[in-house]
């Protein structure tokens, strides 16, 4: 693998594409992750996350571009990529028919493993499923599926672990156990973990780095604390009637660092902005506006994201770029 400043590479991307017909799905994204990390891509359905990942799995050929796992080409060594990843798909991939144990078995089976008991009890202490290893999965819960699931992709000693939107759908409190296990794992296997989310305190919790991307390009790239940084000052959102009129009016004052108006929205960056609330109001009242609501915070990645974006992220139905489903309900992943 190639060096990273002083960290190995896990994954080096230059030029990735993927087009499916007309539509660009990734367009032409270069990235590097250190060996060890965990990484976030952040964006919302359709924003050519998950694409991004069925390159880097093999399981969708390049249009154009390079890609490396482990270093390992990804279309020159598939079989070395697959032998060296774990992944975790965003739909359900478990056999609930099956026993949590017997379904972490099939899939070392698959591989060929020796010593799969012993792999299977270490794999279940991991995300603390040892109670309930015998127990059909048709009976776990959400979280529990989800845990079995994370626990199968490390059955085979992954280098890279791809989880696509590993909490989609759980209550605040199961992601939270989930969050603590992803970071187990990476802090004692030092595993590198590429996850997909469009959860910003997800990002925030779990990523060293994050990349937000959007109608697959990256927009923005770092550690959530620089990306935030970047910002430069405290966040004011007023809803109003007119916002780009407010941005409009804004724009003389020097004291506004940035603004960003979405939907009847504006984000406004300002410094000190607890003694700018009321002037803020004063000059929306002078050019005749009505402020619906205003709010103050310190700025956070949803800030990052509307800047680059002039959107939120929505949970949506299904991802609108992908054309293909998942062919690879394979139990070897």
């Amino acid at each position: 693998m190639a060096i990273f400043g002083e960290i190995m590479k896990a994954i080096e991307i230059k030029g990735l594409t993927k087009e499916f017909g007309e539509l660009r799905a990734v367009d032409a994204i270069d990235l590097d992750v250190g060996q060890g990390e965990i990484f976030g891509l952040l964006g919302p359905n359709g924003a050519g996350k998950t694409t991004t990942i069925k390159m880097l799995a093999t399981m969708l050929r390049l249009t154009s571009g390079e890609a490396k796992v482990c270093g390992f080409d990804v279309q020159d060594k598939p079989d070395d990529v697959r032998g060296c990843i774990g992944i975790v798909f965003q739909d359900p991939a478990v056999d609930t028919d099956l026993t949590g144990k017997e379904n972490l078995d099939f899939h070392a089976r698959m591989y060929g493993m020796k010593g799969r008991a012993k792999r299977i009890d270490e794999v279940l202490k991991m995300v603390g499923l040892v109670d309930k290893a015998d127990v059909l999965v048709k009976t776990y819960s959400g979280g529990m599926k989800r845990r079995l699931e994370i626990a199968r992709g490390l059955m085979h000693y992954p280098k890279v672990l791809f989880l696509d939107e590993p909490t989609l759908g759980l209550d605040a409190q199961t992601r939270r156990v989930i969050w603590n296990h992803i970071k187990q794992i990476n802090r004692e296997l030092g595993v590198t973990i590429i996850l997909t989310t469009h959860y910003m305190d997800e990002a925030d919790f779990l990523c060293k780095r994050v990349a937000i991307i959007d109608r697959g390009k990256i927009l923005a790239l770092g550690t959530p604390r620089q990306l935030k940084e970047s910002m430069g000052a405290d966040m004011v959102v007023v809803k109003t009637n007119n916002a780009k009129k407010f941005a409009e009016g804004l724009k003389k004052h020097k004291w506004v660092e940035k603004t960003k108006v979405y939907d009847e929205t504006i984000s406004i960056s300002v410094k000190n902005a607890e003694t700018k609330i009321a002037e803020i109001i004063k000059i929306s009242e002078r050019l005749g506006l009505k402020v619906r609501s205003v709010e103050q915070h310190n700025p956070t990645l949803e800030d990052v994201f509307i800047h680059f974006t002039g959107r939120k992220i929505r949970e949506e139905g299904p991802d609108p770029r992908s054309q293909l489903k998942l062919q690879a309900r394979m139990r070897g992943h």
